[in-house]
């Protein structure tokens, strides 16, 4: 892993824990997904290994620092697979498979979704909380937090747009595939 996509992919850990607490500071964290951006802009722009590690620490690092996301119910663990699977699947599709951003955007919210709901469908009721509907996390999507939902697919496909038409933005933090 090159030295730039870890720090990168550190920035964007600092910044998933410091919009979550902006966030929840004004009880809108569940409305706007702050934590989910960075991670996303991690797969988008520093691949699929460092998109995962990122996606992977920063609830789990949010937890500790600020208590929120919760780790009992394990909330926190939860979102640790969620956004990671974000993380994986907008870098792998992004970066290797070279799609748009959008329909790696989308797959990847709903790929993350689908794994929290899975998890929240079989792990929860190991710990005694009542068992999660196996989608219920994507009926949440579109209804308590279709804000964050919208803002994701407008200002995440823009930045990647800025980034992409003046790469110094983030010091060529992503390389085509094949160069050196």
């Amino acid at each position: 892993m090159k030295t730039r996509q870890l720090t990168l992919g550190a920035m964007f850990i600092a910044l998933g824990i410091l919009f979550a607490v902006m966030f929840h500071m004004v009880s809108l964290g569940k409305v706007f997904l702050p934590m989910h951006i960075p991670v996303l802009f991690a797969g988008l722009f520093c691949g699929p290994v460092i998109g995962l590690l990122v996606g992977a620490v920063t609830p789990l690092l949010s937890s500790v620092f600020t208590g929120m996301p919760p780790l009992m119910s394990p909330i926190a663990q939860m979102m640790a697979f969620e956004l990671a699977a974000y993380g994986l699947l907008t870098g792998l599709l992004y970066e290797r498979l070279r799609l748009g951003v959008y329909p790696a955007l989308i797959t990847a919210m709903v790929g993350g979704r689908l794994v929290y709901g899975l998890l929240g469908w079989l792990v929860l009721p190991l710990f005694g909380f009542k068992q999660v509907p196996l989608l219920a996390p994507l009926a949440y999507a579109v209804g308590e937090s279709l804000p964050g939902v919208i803002i994701q697919l407008i200002f995440i496909p823009l930045v990647v747009s800025l980034v992409e038409r003046n790469p110094a933005v983030l010091i060529a933090a992503r390389r085509p595939a094949g160069s050196r």
